[in-house]
């Protein structure tokens, strides 16, 4: 977008490595998601909807597992062309880790599940959001976390969360879709999924994918031998590979769309900058 100074991606050699403590028929699992609660008066979230920064949140949140949850991800840059905005299985596993409880694959899950902010500010994620995150689990009694980012930015936030929550002795699992990122960063665990950012947990309407992806998920928990462990989901998203060349490629776009784009991204990067004034004042 003709920005002249690119972005430093988090890049880390050590990874730490916690071993699971007790099995996961005896263990309380956390989801930690980047999705927000849907709140009509914020704009457009649904299927088809634009970028949509006033839709963002700028604080970690925890929400009652038991209380209904409409979760979206218009307020991050997700794959609009090819990912699914309507089923929300495909970012937010819930369903099926209380399926997983109900077959007592899992002991249970924590009474709340979380909210990462996606920030660009590494420091801000490891000093402010991270510490506030494991705080949440430990007042849980959480023993597992799962991780599910959507964007680029989502999957470096949570991949720094996930490298804070192994170094506090609480074993991660991170299901998402931008591998470069993820392992760029080095993460102890990841269950990798070659679909379209925002929907690394299933294929839309399709509970076989989400009981298959939260399954391998499980299993890289109980099986990983050491840190930067990645194993990639056999499913396919089509048939036809030529969706992987729509995000973010230039090549594609016209100079006058580059320039909608660009725009549009500095309208939003004020607005967000507004909201977070406002969040930081309350």
């Amino acid at each position: 977008m003709g920005y002249d100074t690119p972005y430093v991606w988090a890049h880390y050699i050590e990874v730490p490595f916690s071993p699971l403590q007790k099995p996961l028929n005896k263990s309380v699992v956390g989801l930690i998601t980047t999705a927000v609660p849907y709140d009509p008066a914020r704009g457009p979230q649904g299927m088809g909807a634009p970028y949509n920064a006033a839709a963002k949140f700028y604080q970690p949140y925890l929400h009652a597992i038991n209380d209904h949850a409409d979760l979206r991800i218009a307020h991050v840059g997700i794959d609009r062309r090819n990912a699914n905005m309507e089923d929300s299985a495909c970012w937010f596993p819930l369903a099926t880790a209380k399926k997983a409880v109900q077959a007592a694959r899992i002991k249970a899950l924590s009474p709340h599940f979380y909210g990462l902010p996606t920030n660009r500010s590494q420091r801000h994620t490891l000093e402010i959001d991270a510490p506030i995150i494991l705080e949440m689990l430990l007042a849980d009694k959480v023993d597992v976390a799962v991780l599910i980012p959507n964007c680029p930015i989502c999957h470096q936030s949570q991949s720094l969360l996930a490298r804070y929550l192994e170094a506090a002795g609480i074993p991660t699992v991170l299901m998402g879709a931008a591998k470069d990122i993820v392992e760029y960063c080095g993460v102890p665990r990841f269950l990798f999924s070659d679909f379209p950012l925002g929907n690394a947990a299933a294929r839309p309407h399709d509970e076989d994918s989400q009981a298959l992806h939260l399954e391998l998920a499980l299993r890289l928990l109980e099986g990983a031998p050491a840190p930067r462990t990645t194993v990639q989901s056999p499913l396919v998203w089509s048939k036809d590979p030529a969706w992987k060349l729509d995000y973010s490629n230039l090549e594609k776009l016209a100079a006058d769309e580059i320039t909608r784009l660009r725009d549009e991204a500095e309208r939003a990067r004020i607005t967000a900058r507004e909201l977070r004034m406002k969040s930081v004042g309350n």
